[in-house]
């Protein structure tokens, strides 16, 4: 199942600098193996925001559920998510 996801992060300013580094430094070391597997399909940031535009590809919503709340900003995010499926009118066959 595709998802497109859209994440809004939302750090304190006043959690201490050294925590922060060590949970951004997870947080990309985690999406990237997600990306690398092939369930992070897509991520676009948002111009001008602390937030992205993702697209995932699991298996059904506790997949999704799962991956999400394991990321390690989730305690600092607003997440919105909007279940996809392909266009009638969609000429590419290469992304269901």
């Amino acid at each position: 199942m595709l998802f497109h996801v859209r994440m809004d992060v939302k750090i304190p300013h006043d959690l201490p600098r050294e925590q922060a580094a060590e949970i951004l430094a997870r947080e990309k070391a985690y999406s990237q193996e997600l990306q690398r597997s092939g369930k992070w399909r897509h991520i676009w940031r948002l111009a001008g925001e602390y937030a992205n535009f993702s697209i995932f590809d699991v298996q059904d919503n506790a997949e999704l559920h799962a991956i999400l709340s394991g990321l390690p900003l989730f305690p600092f995010m607003q997440v919105t998510v909007t279940p996809l499926l392909r266009h009638p009118s969609a000429i590419r066959e290469d992304d269901s």
